[in-house]
């Protein structure tokens, strides 16, 4: 499956932004999907995750801030982010794999080209 993450950007500190995933080339709704982020300097961590039947799972820091959904009808998922923080800074990944779902790096095969988020204070 390829993806690509779009919506990423420049927000005020309190803001809010969409992230979108497309995906395509295999049967999406089978996937499981996340996204990871990764600050500069710093190692990709894990954000969100939604599974195939739609159970959902959040990194510690964005709870309570962050929902994660998909439309497997329009091969999508977001990630929409409330209340943001200049530490959200970072590049936004998606990624996808059919079996697993875990908030590690290694746990996903594939990922999409990752999207800017600035979040000035």
């Amino acid at each position: 499956v390829q993806l690509q993450a779009s919506g990423g950007g420049l927000v005020q500190a309190g803001g809010s932004l969409r992230l979108s995933c497309a995906a395509s080339g295999r049967t999406f709704s089978r996937y499981n999907m996340a996204w990871f982020r990764q600050a500069p300097g710093k190692e990709r961590e894990f954000v969100a995750a939604i599974s195939w039947t739609r159970s959902t799972y959040y990194g510690d820091s964005v709870k309570g801030r962050f929902t994660i959904s998909r439309d497997n009808a329009k091969n999508m998922g977001y990630l929409q982010m409330n209340s943001l923080k200049p530490e959200d800074t970072a590049v936004y990944y998606c990624a996808a794999d059919e079996y697993r779902l875990r908030p590690e790096v290694n746990a996903y095969d594939y990922w999409g080209q990752g999207t800017l988020v600035t979040v000035s204070s």
